[in-house]
């Protein structure tokens, strides 16, 4: 049964000329791996948190995929060995969590307001 995912990744910033291969080669990857990609986000360059290895800057790149759970642990290993991959992360989106968390912003909203003209009083 396929699940839902959202995977980050991390590009090297050198590749600011060539991130349209990359990006052709991780959508092949995910063809392969018979991924269905719902939704990418390019966020482009980036500074790091941290350094890793020489890397101060990346490249970042989000997408949300639909693909099958055995199928996971194969893109990991294939991300491992991606030279223009300097680091990347796959979450397995949780929906009910989702709903939740927004229900919870809502009702967040919706109290802010009582609250500022109480304190105007």
């Amino acid at each position: 049964m396929k699940s839902e995912y959202e995977v980050a990744i991390i590009f090297d910033p050198q590749l600011s000329v060539d991130l349209e291969k990359a990006t052709t080669k991780i959508e092949q990857i995910f063809k392969k791996n018979d991924v269905k990609i719902l939704k990418s986000d390019n966020w482009g360059k980036k500074n790091l948190a941290y350094r890793i290895g020489q890397h101060t800057e990346g490249i970042y790149i989000f997408y949300n995929i639909e693909v099958v759970g055995e199928n996971v642990a194969k893109l990991e290993s294939t991300f491992n060995i991606t030279d223009e991959i300097i680091r990347y992360l796959v979450v397995k989106i949780d929906h009910k969590k989702v709903e939740k968390i927004e229900k919870l912003k809502q009702i967040k909203k919706s109290k802010m307001p009582a609250v500022a003209s109480e304190t105007k009083e």
